[in-house]
C-alpha cells in the first residue's frame, strides 16, 4: 500500500510541477520575466507567438522547446547576437528560459504545407531551396530543415511560415559571422556561399509557403 500511496504523491507531484511551470511561462509570455529587462514576449512575437512579419520579428508557436531553449541560452551566452534579444535572455533565469520554452511549444502553429519538390523549379531560388546547387557544395534547404521547409527535429528549425524579412536577416548574420551557433557552422558555409539576390530569393520562397489555418 505504502509503495501505491508513493507512486500517488509522486504523480500529483509532478502534475502540481507542470501546472506552476506551465502558470509561470504564459507570465513570462504576456507579462515578461520578474527582473528588469526581461520583457513580455507577446510584445514583439504577438499574441498568439505567430510573429509579426512586418517588423521581422518571428514566430515560435509550436517550434520545440529544446531549439527555443537553446536560442535563448546562446542569446545570453553571446554564440547568437541580437541588441533586444541579447539582453532580454540575459535577464531571464533558467526556470523562466524552461517554462516558457514549453508554453511556446504548447501553442498551435500554422498547418504545414503539403511536401513537394518540383521536378523543375519555377526559378533559381526555389531551385537552391529544393535541389541545391552541388556543384557549389550547397545543400537543398529542404534536405535539412524537411519537405516544405517544414522543420525536423530540434536542430532545424522551419522556415516556411517565417517572414522573409526575418530569414534574410538570420541568413545576413550568418554570412557576416554575427550568429554562429548551428551544429559544426553549416549554415555559416551555406549562408556564405549565396548571392545576396539568392537570400533574399530563398527567403520569399520560403516566406510564401505556408497555409494560414492553424491546428489546435
Amino acid at each position: 500500500m505504502m509503495s501505491v500511496e508513493r507512486v500517488l504523491m509522486g504523480g500529483a507531484l509532478l502534475l502540481m510541477l507542470g501546472s506552476a511551470q506551465a502558470l509561470e511561462g504564459k507570465k513570462v509570455f504576456n507579462e515578461g520575466g520578474a527582473q528588469p529587462g526581461a520583457a513580455a514576449c507577446m510584445a514583439c512575437h504577438g499574441a498568439d507567438g505567430l510573429g509579426l512579419a512586418a517588423a521581422g520579428f518571428p514566430r515560435l508557436a509550436g517550434l520545440p522547446a529544446a531549439y527555443l531553449s537553446k536560442q535563448l541560452h546562446d542569446f545570453k551566452s553571446g554564440a547568437r547576437s541580437n541588441p533586444v534579444m541579447t539582453s532580454l535572455a540575459k535577464a531571464l533565469t533558467e526556470e523562466e528560459i524552461a517554462a516558457v520554452s514549453q508554453t511556446l511549444a504548447a501553442m498551435p502553429a500554422p498547418v504545414a504545407p503539403a511536401g513537394h519538390r518540383s521536378a523543375t523549379p519555377t526559378n533559381p531560388a526555389e531551385k537552391l531551396a529544393l535541389q541545391g546547387a552541388w556543384e557549389r557544395q550547397i545543400p537543398a534547404c529542404v534536405s535539412c530543415h524537411g519537405p516544405s521547409g517544414i522543420g525536423v527535429g530540434e536542430a532545424f528549425p522551419p522556415l516556411s511560415g517565417q517572414s522573409a524579412a526575418y530569414l534574410v536577416a538570420q541568413l545576413n548574420a550568418w554570412r557576416s559571422g554575427t550568429r554562429h551557433n548551428d551544429p559544426n557552422d553549416l549554415m555559416g558555409h551555406v549562408a556564405k556561399s549565396l548571392t545576396e539576390d539568392e537570400v533574399q530569393g530563398i527567403a520569399n520562397y520560403f516566406a510564401s509557403l505556408p497555409g494560414q489555418e492553424v491546428k489546435p
